[in-house]
Protein backbone atom coordinates (compact mmCIF):
# COMPACT_ATOMS: atom_id res chain seq x y z
CA UNK A 1 0.00 0.00 0.00
CA UNK A 2 1.38 3.43 -0.90
CA UNK A 3 2.05 6.02 1.76
CA UNK A 4 0.06 9.17 1.00
CA UNK A 5 0.96 12.61 2.28
CA UNK A 6 1.41 16.23 1.29
CA UNK A 7 3.76 19.16 1.30
CA UNK A 8 3.23 21.21 4.46
CA UNK A 9 4.36 24.67 5.52
CA UNK A 10 7.17 25.07 8.06
CA UNK A 11 5.77 28.42 9.25
CA UNK A 12 6.18 28.56 13.01
CA UNK A 13 8.82 25.84 13.02
CA UNK A 14 9.56 22.49 11.41
CA UNK A 15 7.52 20.73 14.09
CA UNK A 16 4.45 22.70 13.02
CA UNK A 17 4.68 21.05 9.59
CA UNK A 18 4.31 17.70 11.36
CA UNK A 19 1.25 19.00 13.22
CA UNK A 20 -0.30 20.11 9.92
CA UNK A 21 0.47 16.75 8.34
CA UNK A 22 -1.20 14.86 11.19
CA UNK A 23 -4.27 17.12 11.01
CA UNK A 24 -4.60 16.40 7.28
CA UNK A 25 -4.20 12.64 7.72
CA UNK A 26 -0.78 12.38 6.07
CA UNK A 27 1.30 9.21 6.26
CA UNK A 28 4.38 10.90 4.82
CA UNK A 29 5.53 14.50 4.62
CA UNK A 30 7.38 16.93 2.37
CA UNK A 31 8.72 20.27 3.63
CA UNK A 32 10.89 23.14 2.51
CA UNK A 33 14.16 23.09 4.42
CA UNK A 34 14.25 26.90 4.76
CA UNK A 35 12.48 30.07 3.70
CA UNK A 36 11.84 29.95 -0.04
CA UNK A 37 11.92 33.69 -0.77
CA UNK A 38 15.44 34.51 0.39
CA UNK A 39 18.90 33.15 -0.26
CA UNK A 40 20.06 33.13 3.33
CA UNK A 41 18.26 32.00 6.48
CA UNK A 42 19.20 31.88 10.17
CA UNK A 43 21.30 28.81 11.06
CA UNK A 44 19.44 25.62 11.89
CA UNK A 45 19.60 25.06 15.66
CA UNK A 46 19.84 21.83 17.64
CA UNK A 47 16.59 22.81 19.36
CA UNK A 48 14.76 23.03 16.03
CA UNK A 49 16.07 19.62 15.02
CA UNK A 50 15.06 18.08 18.36
CA UNK A 51 11.56 19.58 18.20
CA UNK A 52 11.11 18.23 14.68
CA UNK A 53 12.32 14.74 15.55
CA UNK A 54 10.15 14.61 18.68
CA UNK A 55 7.09 15.69 16.70
CA UNK A 56 7.78 12.99 14.10
CA UNK A 57 8.12 10.29 16.75
CA UNK A 58 4.80 11.26 18.27
CA UNK A 59 3.09 11.45 14.88
CA UNK A 60 4.03 8.06 13.50
CA UNK A 61 5.16 9.72 10.25
CA UNK A 62 8.44 8.13 9.16
CA UNK A 63 8.96 9.03 5.50
CA UNK A 64 9.95 12.69 5.15
CA UNK A 65 11.61 14.49 2.26
CA UNK A 66 12.59 18.09 1.64
CA UNK A 67 12.18 20.41 -1.32
CA UNK A 68 14.67 23.10 -2.27
CA UNK A 69 13.77 26.76 -2.73
CA UNK A 70 12.73 27.81 -6.23
CA UNK A 71 15.40 30.53 -6.26
CA UNK A 72 18.05 27.90 -6.92
CA UNK A 73 19.13 27.54 -10.54
CA UNK A 74 22.15 25.28 -10.82
CA UNK A 75 21.74 25.29 -14.62
CA UNK A 76 22.26 29.05 -14.88
CA UNK A 77 24.90 30.34 -17.31
CA UNK A 78 25.43 33.38 -15.08
CA UNK A 79 28.50 32.62 -12.92
CA UNK A 80 27.30 34.71 -9.96
CA UNK A 81 23.84 33.13 -9.88
CA UNK A 82 25.30 29.65 -10.40
CA UNK A 83 27.71 30.00 -7.47
CA UNK A 84 24.94 31.42 -5.29
CA UNK A 85 22.72 28.50 -6.27
CA UNK A 86 25.41 25.94 -5.47
CA UNK A 87 25.96 27.48 -2.03
CA UNK A 88 22.23 27.55 -1.35
CA UNK A 89 21.86 23.92 -2.45
CA UNK A 90 24.73 22.96 -0.16
CA UNK A 91 23.07 24.72 2.77
CA UNK A 92 19.74 23.01 2.09
CA UNK A 93 21.41 19.63 1.70
CA UNK A 94 23.15 20.09 5.05
CA UNK A 95 19.83 21.00 6.66
CA UNK A 96 18.14 17.97 5.13
CA UNK A 97 20.83 15.75 6.60
CA UNK A 98 20.59 17.28 10.08
CA UNK A 99 16.79 17.02 10.02
CA UNK A 100 17.04 13.33 9.09
CA UNK A 101 15.25 13.65 5.75
CA UNK A 102 15.59 10.76 3.30
CA UNK A 103 15.68 12.94 0.22
CA UNK A 104 15.88 16.51 -1.06
CA UNK A 105 13.92 17.34 -4.21
CA UNK A 106 15.64 19.65 -6.68
CA UNK A 107 14.37 21.19 -9.91
CA UNK A 108 17.25 20.85 -12.40
CA UNK A 109 16.96 24.52 -13.31
CA UNK A 110 16.68 26.66 -16.44
CA UNK A 111 19.21 26.97 -19.26
CA UNK A 112 18.20 30.60 -19.88
CA UNK A 113 19.98 31.86 -23.01
CA UNK A 114 22.50 29.01 -23.20
CA UNK A 115 22.30 25.57 -24.83
CA UNK A 116 20.70 22.71 -22.91
CA UNK A 117 23.74 20.41 -23.03
CA UNK A 118 25.88 23.04 -21.36
CA UNK A 119 23.15 23.66 -18.80
CA UNK A 120 22.93 19.95 -17.96
CA UNK A 121 26.70 19.89 -17.47
CA UNK A 122 26.43 22.80 -15.03
CA UNK A 123 23.77 20.93 -13.04
CA UNK A 124 26.03 17.89 -12.80
CA UNK A 125 28.98 20.03 -11.71
CA UNK A 126 26.86 21.63 -8.99
CA UNK A 127 25.81 18.18 -7.76
CA UNK A 128 29.43 17.03 -7.81
CA UNK A 129 30.51 19.94 -5.64
CA UNK A 130 27.71 19.58 -3.11
CA UNK A 131 27.98 15.81 -2.74
CA UNK A 132 31.77 16.00 -2.44
CA UNK A 133 31.40 18.55 0.36
CA UNK A 134 29.17 16.24 2.41
CA UNK A 135 30.61 12.73 1.95
CA UNK A 136 28.73 11.18 4.86
CA UNK A 137 25.35 12.83 4.34
CA UNK A 138 22.46 10.39 3.97
CA UNK A 139 19.72 12.17 1.96
CA UNK A 140 19.48 11.46 -1.73
CA UNK A 141 19.17 14.44 -4.03
CA UNK A 142 16.01 13.79 -6.03
CA UNK A 143 15.87 15.41 -9.46
CA UNK A 144 12.26 16.28 -10.26
CA UNK A 145 10.59 15.75 -13.61
CA UNK A 146 9.48 19.11 -14.99
CA UNK A 147 6.85 20.38 -17.41
CA UNK A 148 9.47 21.83 -19.75
CA UNK A 149 8.12 25.34 -19.40
CA UNK A 150 10.43 27.92 -20.95
CA UNK A 151 14.04 26.73 -20.81
CA UNK A 152 13.57 24.48 -17.77
CA UNK A 153 15.55 21.25 -17.86
CA UNK A 154 14.23 17.85 -16.80
CA UNK A 155 11.11 17.44 -18.92
CA UNK A 156 12.50 14.31 -20.57
CA UNK A 157 13.87 11.17 -18.95
CA UNK A 158 16.82 11.36 -21.33
CA UNK A 159 17.79 14.82 -20.08
CA UNK A 160 17.61 13.66 -16.48
CA UNK A 161 19.73 10.64 -17.40
CA UNK A 162 22.35 12.94 -18.94
CA UNK A 163 22.65 14.78 -15.61
CA UNK A 164 22.75 11.57 -13.59
CA UNK A 165 25.41 10.01 -15.81
CA UNK A 166 27.60 13.12 -15.55
CA UNK A 167 27.43 13.15 -11.75
CA UNK A 168 30.37 11.38 -10.13
CA UNK A 169 28.46 10.05 -7.11
CA UNK A 170 25.33 9.15 -9.06
CA UNK A 171 24.38 6.51 -6.46
CA UNK A 172 23.40 9.46 -4.25
CA UNK A 173 20.85 10.71 -6.78
CA UNK A 174 17.25 9.70 -7.28
CA UNK A 175 14.26 10.87 -9.29
CA UNK A 176 10.96 12.35 -8.13
CA UNK A 177 8.06 12.11 -10.56
CA UNK A 178 5.45 14.83 -10.73
CA UNK A 179 2.26 13.67 -12.46
CA UNK A 180 1.25 17.19 -13.51
CA UNK A 181 4.67 17.88 -14.98
CA UNK A 182 4.87 14.54 -16.78
CA UNK A 183 1.53 15.08 -18.51
CA UNK A 184 2.45 18.65 -19.45
CA UNK A 185 5.77 17.33 -20.82
CA UNK A 186 3.74 15.13 -23.20
CA UNK A 187 4.10 11.75 -21.48
CA UNK A 188 0.79 9.96 -22.21
CA UNK A 189 0.12 8.90 -18.62
CA UNK A 190 -3.59 9.73 -19.02
CA UNK A 191 -4.15 6.59 -21.13
CA UNK A 192 -3.75 2.96 -19.94
CA UNK A 193 -1.32 2.00 -22.71
CA UNK A 194 0.46 5.33 -22.39
CA UNK A 195 0.91 4.86 -18.66
CA UNK A 196 2.55 1.48 -19.12
CA UNK A 197 4.75 2.72 -21.96
CA UNK A 198 5.87 5.65 -19.80
CA UNK A 199 6.79 3.42 -16.86
CA UNK A 200 8.66 1.01 -19.12
CA UNK A 201 10.48 3.84 -20.89
CA UNK A 202 11.57 5.34 -17.57
CA UNK A 203 12.85 1.93 -16.49
CA UNK A 204 14.83 1.64 -19.72
CA UNK A 205 16.36 5.13 -19.56
CA UNK A 206 16.95 5.62 -15.84
CA UNK A 207 15.87 2.43 -14.08
CA UNK A 208 12.92 2.13 -11.71
CA UNK A 209 15.39 1.68 -8.86
CA UNK A 210 16.19 5.38 -9.32
CA UNK A 211 12.58 6.47 -8.65
CA UNK A 212 12.23 7.38 -4.96
CA UNK A 213 9.18 9.65 -4.60
CA UNK A 214 6.11 10.85 -6.50
CA UNK A 215 4.30 14.19 -6.43
CA UNK A 216 0.59 13.58 -6.96
CA UNK A 217 -0.85 16.59 -8.76
CA UNK A 218 -3.57 16.93 -11.34
CA UNK A 219 -2.98 19.41 -14.15
CA UNK A 220 -4.96 22.46 -15.22
CA UNK A 221 -3.17 22.29 -18.56
CA UNK A 222 -3.55 19.52 -21.16
CA UNK A 223 -0.99 16.95 -22.20
CA UNK A 224 1.93 18.43 -24.09
CA UNK A 225 1.20 22.02 -23.02
CA UNK A 226 4.52 22.42 -21.19
CA UNK A 227 2.64 24.60 -18.71
CA UNK A 228 3.07 23.87 -14.99
CA UNK A 229 -0.28 24.43 -13.27
CA UNK A 230 -1.27 22.09 -10.44
CA UNK A 231 -4.91 21.14 -9.86
CA UNK A 232 -6.85 19.13 -7.28
CA UNK A 233 -6.98 15.37 -7.77
CA UNK A 234 -9.55 14.36 -10.39
CA UNK A 235 -10.32 17.94 -11.43
CA UNK A 236 -7.74 18.29 -14.18
CA UNK A 237 -6.34 16.63 -17.29
CA UNK A 238 -4.45 13.85 -15.49
CA UNK A 239 -7.76 12.41 -14.32
CA UNK A 240 -8.92 9.96 -11.67
CA UNK A 241 -8.21 6.85 -13.75
CA UNK A 242 -4.54 7.77 -14.05
CA UNK A 243 -4.22 8.14 -10.29
CA UNK A 244 -6.06 4.84 -9.83
CA UNK A 245 -3.62 3.09 -12.18
CA UNK A 246 -0.66 4.63 -10.38
CA UNK A 247 -1.89 3.69 -6.90
CA UNK A 248 -2.47 0.07 -7.95
CA UNK A 249 0.73 -0.34 -10.00
CA UNK A 250 3.18 -2.53 -8.03
CA UNK A 251 6.09 -1.07 -9.97
CA UNK A 252 5.65 2.28 -8.20
CA UNK A 253 3.05 2.04 -5.44
CA UNK A 254 5.58 1.20 -2.73
CA UNK A 255 6.94 4.76 -2.92
CA UNK A 256 5.98 7.71 -0.71
CA UNK A 257 3.60 10.03 -2.56
CA UNK A 258 3.02 13.70 -1.79
CA UNK A 259 0.30 16.15 -2.76
CA UNK A 260 1.40 19.57 -3.99
CA UNK A 261 -2.13 20.62 -4.87
CA UNK A 262 -3.47 24.12 -4.09
CA UNK A 263 -3.94 24.83 -0.38
CA UNK A 264 -7.03 26.31 1.22
CA UNK A 265 -10.61 25.40 1.99
CA UNK A 266 -13.50 24.18 -0.14
CA UNK A 267 -16.68 26.25 -0.36
CA UNK A 268 -18.13 24.19 2.50
CA UNK A 269 -15.06 24.72 4.69
CA UNK A 270 -13.16 21.44 4.21
CA UNK A 271 -9.38 21.44 4.00
CA UNK A 272 -8.26 20.69 0.45
CA UNK A 273 -5.47 18.36 1.59
CA UNK A 274 -8.04 16.27 3.46
CA UNK A 275 -10.33 16.23 0.42
CA UNK A 276 -7.56 15.21 -2.00
CA UNK A 277 -6.22 12.50 0.31
CA UNK A 278 -9.74 11.15 0.73
CA UNK A 279 -10.17 10.95 -3.05
CA UNK A 280 -6.88 9.05 -3.38
CA UNK A 281 -7.78 6.60 -0.62
CA UNK A 282 -11.13 5.92 -2.25
CA UNK A 283 -9.26 5.06 -5.46
CA UNK A 284 -7.16 2.57 -3.51
CA UNK A 285 -10.17 0.41 -2.71
CA UNK A 286 -11.31 0.28 -6.34
CA UNK A 287 -9.17 -1.81 -8.67
CA UNK A 288 -8.54 -0.44 -12.17
CA UNK A 289 -9.63 -2.34 -15.25
CA UNK A 290 -7.37 -5.27 -16.28
CA UNK A 291 -6.20 -3.51 -19.44
CA UNK A 292 -4.65 -0.72 -17.38
CA UNK A 293 -2.52 -3.24 -15.48
CA UNK A 294 -1.09 -5.18 -18.39
CA UNK A 295 2.63 -4.56 -18.94
CA UNK A 296 3.51 -3.73 -22.52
Amino acid sequence: MPLLGAHQSIAGGYHRAVDRAVAAGCECLQIFTKSTNRWESPPLTDEQVAQFQTALLRSGIRRVIGHTAYLINVASPDPTLWKKSVESLAEEYSRADRLGLEGLVLHPGAAMSEDRDGAAARVAEALNRVLERFPGAKPLILLETTAGQGTNLGSSFEELATIVEATEQSHRLGICWDTCHMLAADYPIDHPDGWNKTVRWFDRILGLHRLRAIHLNDSRSPRGSHVDRHEHIGRGHVGLETFRRLLHDPRVNHLPMFLETPKGKTDDGRDWDVVNLTVLRELLVRTPTPSSQEPL
